[in-house]
């Protein structure tokens, strides 16, 4: 007999969602269920249940799967410091994927994998350009903003899953799944862990991937923060997913597990519910890990039915009540989202500096100059929809100015490569390349992305040159393509010196140009030595034919930046912030030729461009900005839309530029507390501080006002304060909250921003802008007692463009708590020091605790404020390995000794009493401690 619909209650709406998911899990035999616990879930047509699939990338448009609205990348959205934009442009992406779902629900799934929440603690991440900010607060509520729009607005049901990549603590690609990140608790608890928070309390993000890497020496993927943390942030069940082949690292390249039924099963265990692998891999290894008894069929139950409760709220089960059902084909590339696409490009671009040049009057202008590589192209990153058209700089600055007031260089040298068989040419239809023709098919132009790195287009078909097959073994190269692309980018070269000449190195195969005695070039050889060696015929200085475009123009607008593929991407970190290649050297030739120089500078990430604030007049930033970044640009330079409409550059600063790579810590080093890393805690000058970006109008800020001068614990205060326009154009304010606690027991950092409002003033305008200051805000992570404090003390309450640009400030008095001193009777577990030299935190093997790794004779922790009260007696040591360690009084080197430790880690001690810094000193390299304990 077959059960009635309306009886089956995973399919009944009117039901509580933990009772439909556990009658479906109920109805799904154990192999079922185990078929579900990958990436592509297989239907159980028994029960009428559909194939399933995770992971729609959808970053910033809808990637890989045809023509979609391609916005700007996340870091020029979150430039905006407009959360409602987010949110209509989470929407637009939203709405997008269920047009594109239901034309093609085998292939397209609801579940997609964004935002990037990782904090942009380092800009020379390869992957900068994913992330929203460098703080956790204004990432989180960029994140939910953006999360909301993907989920849509009916509490019920979403239009899309968001997932919150990449839990956590990942922000090198330098042996990303190798390297673990350090995170003494303050930096995990007040930095890292409050950007994945907000969206998933607020209900906007129902699903978080881990990440590749290792945090204090264990996986994220093992992490005991998934289950412990992370799960109760949420009212419902959070489905957390594996990145792809991560789960295989743990027996893999991690070599954690003998193999990967054990592996997998600790992954389950420790809460990945859904792994990004083969799918045969996946049910054999849960099938062998289940006969093995590594998990049970509970455990399996645990992560399905977190998969099942993202999909019942979908509307899988009911299709007539989904408020998304009706979403059609004619939503992609729709004239709102166009528009949209052109607001939010708009809204992304800095002005990082202008003495007066901007912006430009597209009627008295006169000549315009484009110069530059990203002068006449818009590129792409690997998580990018594919556009359906291209607006660049070039097209809509002649849009504007008319076509003959506007002229155009790129910079890029033009060579002919010759050996001594002859000179390479192209073909014209984009077939191989040979050695032997003319002059017409033997001309490229060389663009250099950097790092000696650049790739080669083909005058005769203005396409670029790259292999025609991936890896090691031979390939014909080939002129078809549009430019580096793809995950595997096989269209860029470098040079290396080879007998008389040069010798062209493929960057993705790792071999050498060869030229067979077919005359077709093919990547063959191994070696430099047995390459085929070519002399480069400079023909055209690109550095110098384009200065002298720019000194004949009335003013020049450079467009300098990298390739999102190219030189730092996910897979490679920049080596350092210099400009790509020769663009240095193309902005200071440029100049020379022409003062009046505009640098439209559009990247991924910061640049150190001191030089280029000392010469140029004008500086204006922007991410690459999809589909419309030529046009917002030209709207910014000109100061209005083509309509006449002003425009008012309102991005504002993510993150800090710094003056030099020199200023950074080690980017595998994550303590930004001890390194004095990003906004937080920097004490150098930077270039351009986060929070800045300039208008084309000034404001001025009066009568900051705190509603109370002291609160409580449970208090909050509302901050005021009036901004006028006292310019003569409309123009568009950040103002931006921050606070400082003046003393503690702690190091605090030297500002944190908690709180911003956009305001849009005609000129003589006011506005009174209000903020919101609770004193929980101001809770920092106590490390003696493992738990959140608000401390005894003053806060200064600043407002002002950005995180130095302070216009008012005042204060406010917290009567929190004081900090008791530590108790050395309870266990001291060493990774809650209150300083570290020459260590590092580990994982305490089979257990989900923290130690404290000595890497040197030397290395040392210290704790604060210990009270031995009337005296301990005795003192024991839990070492993970062997060692020795000896404990000093209030100095590393000169304290007295109360104790060494080895092999037994306890002993008796000398009276000590009263309050002392407590010093723990490794004597061997490599010894591991957990904890001291002191008796009385």
């Amino acid at each position: 007999m077959t059960e009635s619909p309306s009886r089956i209650v995973f399919r009944d709406p009117q039901q509580k969602l933990a009772a439909r998911v556990s009658d479906l899990l109920g109805r799904l035999d154990l192999a079922e269920k185990i078929a579900l616990l990958h990436q592509h879930q297989a239907a159980v047509p028994r029960l009428g249940v559909a194939s399933f699939r995770t992971g729609t990338e959808a970053l910033h448009g809808v990637a890989w799967l045809g023509v979609a609205t391609a916005f700007p990348q996340a870091v020029g959205l979150a430039s905006s410091w407009n959360p409602d934009l987010l949110r209509r442009v989470g929407a637009a992406v939203g709405t997008e994927v269920r047009a594109m779902h239901h034309r093609d629900p085998e292939n397209v799934g609801l579940n997609v994998w964004a935002p990037v929440v990782n904090l942009l603690r380092d800009p020379r991440w390869g992957r900068n350009e994913e992330g929203y900010a460098e703080d956790p607060w204004l990432t989180g509520v960029l994140s939910t903003a953006y999360s909301n729009g993907l989920r849509g607005d009916d509490p019920r049901w979403l239009r899309t899953a968001p997932t919150l990549k990449h839990f956590l603590a990942y922000n090198n690609e330098t042996d990303r799944c190798l390297t673990s990140s350090n995170l003494p608790p303050r930096v995990l608890h007040e930095y890292e862990l409050p950007a994945f928070r907000p969206a998933l309390a607020a209900g906007a993000a129902v699903a978080v991937m881990a990440s590749y890497n290792l945090i204090n020496g264990r996986p994220t993927h093992l992490s005991p923060l998934i289950n412990d943390v992370l799960r109760g942030w949420a009212e419902d069940d959070v489905m957390v997913v594996g990145d792809a082949y991560a789960v295989q690292n743990l027996a893999g390249d991690q070599n954690l597990f003998e193999d990967h039924p054990a592996g997998f099963a600790a992954a389950l265990r420790s809460g990945i519910d859904c792994v990004t692998e083969p799918g045969p891999l996946s049910e054999e290894s849960f099938t062998t890990a289940l006969r093995r008894g590594l998990i049970t069929e509970s455990d399996v139950d645990d992560a399905v039915r977190h998969i099942l409760s993202v999909r019942v709220r979908l509307g899988e089960f009911n299709p007539e009540e989904d408020p998304y059902r009706e979403t059609g084909p004619e939503v992609i590339d729709c004239p709102e989202h166009r528009a949209l696409a052109r607001e939010a490009a708009r809204a992304s671009v800095v002005l990082l500096a202008n003495d007066g040049l901007l912006p430009l009057d597209p009627a008295a202008t006169g000549r315009i100059a484009v110069i530059g590589p990203l002068g006449d192209t818009t590129l792409d990153d690997w998580y990018s929809g594919t556009p359906p058209y291209r607006r660049t700089l070039r097209d809509a600055l002649a849009e504007r100015a008319g076509a003959d007031a506007v002229v155009f260089h790129e910079g890029a040298d033009r060579v002919a490569l010759r050996c001594a068989a002859g000179l390479l040419s192209a073909d014209p239809e984009g077939g191989p390349l040979r050695i032997g023709g003319d002059e017409d098919t033997g001309l490229f132009d060389v663009l250099d992305w950097g790092e000696e790195t650049f790739s080669l287009r083909a005058v005769v078909n203005g396409r670029s040159v790259g292999a025609d097959g991936l890896g090691p073994e031979p390939h014909l190269l080939i002129n078809d393509r549009p430019g580096p692309n793809g995950w595997e980018v096989r269209e860029t070269f470098r040079l290396e010196p080879a007998g008389d000449g040069v010798a062209l190195f493929h960057v993705q195969s790792g071999r050498y140009l060869l030229a067979g005695e077919d005359g077709l070039v093919r990547t063959a050889a191994a070696r430099a030595q047995d390459a085929t060696v070519f002399t480069v015929d400079l023909l055209v200085d690109g550095v110098a034919a384009a200065a002298t475009v720019a000194a004949g123009a009335d003013v020049v607008v450079l467009g300098l930046g990298n390739h999102p593929l190219v030189a730092g991407r996910e897979t490679a970190d920049r080596r350092d912030l210099a400009l790509p290649g020769t663009q240095d050297d193309l902005l200071r030739a440029v100049q020379a030729a022409n003062p009046r120089t505009v640098l439209a500078l559009s990247s991924s990430y910061p640049y150190a461009i001191g030089h280029a604030l000392d010469l140029l007049p004008a500086i204006v930033w922007s991410a690459h900005g999809g589909q419309e970044h030529g046009a917002a640009l030209a709207d910014v330079l000109f100061g209005s839309d083509p309509s006449g409409t002003v425009v008012d550059p309102a991005g504002r600063l993510t993150q800090t530029w710094y003056t030099d790579a020199g200023d950074l810590p080690d980017l595998l080093d994550y303590d930004i507390i001890a390194t004095d890393a990003t906004y937080l805690y920097y004490r150098g000058t930077p270039l351009f501080p986060f929070g800045h970006g300039l208008s084309y109008t000034s404001f001025r800020y009066e009568n900051l006002r705190v509603s109370a001068a002291a609160i409580g614990l449970e208090g909050e205060v509302t901050v005021t304060v009036d901004v006028v326009n006292i310019g003569h154009r409309p123009g568009v304010e950040t103002v931006q909250l921050y606070t400082r606690q003046q003393r503690s027991r702690v190091k605090q950092p030297l500002r944190r921003l908690r709180g911003h409002r956009q305001v849009s003033l005609k000129p003589g305008e006011r506005s009174t802008v209000e903020f919101t200051l609770p004193a929980a805000e101001l809770a920092f992570w106590d490390v003696t007692r493992s738990r959140w404090v608000i401390e005894e003390a003053t806060h200064t309450i600043a407002v002002g463009r950005s995180s130095t640009d302070w216009r008012l400030t005042t204060t406010l008095r917290v009567d929190g708590e004081r900090i008791p001193a530590r108790s050395p009777f309870s266990p001291l577990h060493l990774i809650d020091n209150d300083g570290y030299a020459e260590t590092t935190p580990v994982a305490v093997p089979d257990h989900p605790g923290e130690a404290l790794r000595g890497d040197r004779s030397g290395a040392w922790a210290v704790f604060d404020q210990v009270d031995f009260g009337a005296g301990a007696s005795r003192v024991r040591a839990v070492l993970s390995t062997p060692g020795e360690i000896v404990l000093r009084l209030d100095d590393p080197l000169s304290g007295p000794i109360l104790a060494t430790l080895g092999t037994p880690a306890a002993t008796p001690v000398p009276p000590a009493t009263g309050v002392h810094d407590l010093f723990v000193l490794y004597s061997t390299p490599d010894t591991t401690v957990t904890t001291i304990t002191f008796d009385r």
